[in-house]
């Protein structure tokens, strides 16, 4: 009988802790996701009132800027949420004010979007009419955008990723001068960002995590309000310590995004985004997502693949003459270029261009200075068929590396058999490519906060580069390409007016992506590369007209070709001088020295 009355007590006890349990459970609250988007609604439907006002007041009215500036702090509440639903409209509405030409219908749109609207204001070189039209068209994107806030549920798959952008666009683009290159507001625009996302965390995932982590709801909040203190302390454009606000105020927001969305428990990653989610900043090794940049007939290549692709990358069997390699052009010791102002074919003679870099190369959406190929498999494929090259057939397999007895174990153990073409060739040569990548520079150790070695030089240089000297508007940080972020979708091709040698007399005759459709808009275009390692890849310019960075340094200084005389209607560069003194243009090269990360270097003789 005791016995009994004991099993009864376990029972009951066991019952009550289990009940205790499922009802803490219960009293986890739910996002309020309708909320959420009601404010993301709220703030486009006021940022087109403000537009509407500004169209009243006219372009030399008092409150024209006072109207703009409105007009654009809502947007940035509302721009998480409605650019992840559309990125095309969004990315137009607050993109450069450039020119556009559509490869579907082949019409070269005017500019237009905030960035336009923001010159006419600022600049007051645009008519009535012109300006009118401007804010017509910037009005009707924005309609379009509310139509999808409006339709569009929001929830925690569309939240997590939008959040995730909009706070890359922060680091990246708002405090370069990239959203607003004439005004400077993006400084005091990512303050208005951060604390909107204060306000659409407390409608959504706040609740959950002050059930689950309280402290870490009170860390973010805390991180969150420091940050928002930093900008109100000095926002100004050219001053503003862009180093200090990424690495103390920044990367504490980004890590703790990353664990209150680990601790919220409602979503898990995708991986078909440019982003690893579980990266704690934006500058780690494993920042970004490779498949998402890699041809889908070509991901998550094995170790073995890769293996094989570092072999066939070395040897000059590949090329019908025997004499060049992949390494022949790209050597590991000049950071994957080869050192000479322009690339050698096959019988040592010079090319047109000069020879970039394979490092992150994985991470672009166009190859070739002129951005003739989508894909590195793309890229590859052209050395293969390119008579001055490699001259040999792709759907050809060339049996002469088999030579070499060990490529045939190397080749099963791969891909499972001998190929018969040499698409496996050029697949494992593009797997080996992919993986010379790297984050793991002096800037990255110091931006992350991982060493303090930074020198006042690098870190003025720094600030220079994401600021003053407008650098990072096309170099791209972190990446320092041209890959445009948040979206990473496209490969930004830029006319700069390069001269023909280092006299800077004369403009470059290379007509550049010019090829493609015959447009003036692209003549003397170029893809942005990235200058991660430029340290090692003089000389510089598609041509390789500059030995120095001095030398590339002098020329953007002085406003690009425009600058320097050349009748370039099209320049995408800003005519005006930068007007960088001695000691910046050295801290800025001081910088950029700080981007070597060649783990490989002493690997290949």
């Amino acid at each position: 009988m005791t016995s009994t009355i004991k099993l009864l007590s376990i029972l009951t006890l066991v019952t009550i802790l289990y009940s205790c349990n499922k009802s803490k459970e219960e009293t986890i609250p739910l996002p309020n996701w309708l909320s959420a988007q009601d404010y993301y609604l709220e703030q486009i439907n006021t940022s087109i009132a403000y537009l509407d006002s500004l169209k009243a007041e006219g372009i030399n009215g008092e409150k024209s800027k006072h109207y703009f500036t409105l007009a654009r702090a809502f947007f940035k509440k509302a721009e998480p949420y409605a650019s992840y639903l559309n990125p095309e409209v969004g990315h137009r509405a607050n993109g450069p004010a450039l020119s556009v030409y559509k490869e579907d219908n082949g019409k070269t749109l005017n500019p237009v979007g905030f960035q336009k609207i923001e010159e006419s204001v600022y600049d007051k070189e645009t008519t009535t009419d012109e300006f009118n039209q401007e804010l017509y068209v910037t009005t009707g994107m924005l309609h379009i955008l509310k139509k999808g806030i409006a339709k569009r549920e929001l929830n925690a798959h569309r939240f997590f990723i939008a959040t995730h952008q909009q706070l890359f666009r922060i680091v990246s683009l708002g405090i370069s001068g990239f959203d607003t290159p004439v005004s400077h507001l993006g400084i005091n625009e990512s303050k208005i960002s951060l604390e909107s996302l204060n306000t659409v965390y407390k409608y959504t995932i706040q609740p959950i995590i002050k059930v689950k982590d309280t402290a870490l709801d009170s860390e973010f909040q805390n991180n969150i309000a420091k940050a928002v203190a930093y900008i109100e302390t000095n926002s100004d454009f050219n001053t503003f310590d862009r180093f200090t606000f990424t690495r103390d105020f920044m990367n504490p927001i980004t890590r703790n995004w990353v664990q209150i969305r680990k601790t919220s428990n409602i979503w898990e990653p995708i991986t078909t985004t440019p982003f690893n989610f579980d990266a704690l900043t934006f500058f780690e090794d494993d920042t970004f997502n490779l498949n998402y940049f890699t041809p889908t007939t070509n991901r998550s290549p094995t170790e073995k693949q890769i293996a094989l692709g570092q072999k066939l990358f070395l040897d000059p069997k590949l090329s019908a003459n025997g004499n060049m390699a992949c390494i022949t052009c790209h050597i590991p010791s000049k950071g994957y270029a080869d050192g000479m102002p322009l690339n050698l074919d096959n019988q040592g003679k010079p090319l047109q261009r000069n020879t970039p870099t394979l490092q992150n190369s994985a991470f672009q959406k166009s190859f070739f200075w002129d951005g003739r190929a989508n894909s590195l498999l793309d890229q590859i494929s052209m050395v293969f068929t390119n008579n001055k090259e490699f001259n040999t057939n792709v759907h050809e397999f060339s049996d002469a590396i088999l030579k070499d007895s060990t490529y045939v174990k190397l080749f099963k153990d791969a891909y499972g058999s001998i190929p018969e073409n040499n698409i496996t060739v050029i697949k494992a040569i593009s797997s080996y490519i992919s993986t010379l990548n790297g984050s793991n520079s002096k800037f990255d150790q110091n931006i992350r906060g991982d060493k303090n070695t930074y020198t006042e030089a690098e870190k003025l240089g720094y600030n220079l580069f994401t600021g003053k000297a407008l650098c990072a508007t096309c170099h791209f940080i972190p990446l320092t390409n041209g890959t445009v972020p948040p979206f990473f979708t496209e490969t930004e091709r830029e006319v700069i007016g390069v001269p023909e040698t280092n006299k800077n007399k004369k403009l470059d005759d290379d007509l550049g992506f010019y090829w493609r459709f015959k447009e003036d808009i692209h003549l003397g275009m170029f893809k942005t590369p990235t200058i991660r390692n430029i340290e090692l890849t003089a000389p510089y310019m598609h041509n390789g007209v500059y030995n120095t960075l001095e030398e590339v340094m002098d020329f953007y200084n002085n406003g690009g070709g425009g600058g320097l005389g050349f009748n370039l209607s099209h320049q995408t560069l800003p005519f005006d001088n930068l007007n960088l003194s001695e000691k910046e243009v050295k801290s800025i090269i001081a910088f950029m020295k700080t981007l070597t990360d060649n783990p490989v270097i002493n690997t290949y003789k």
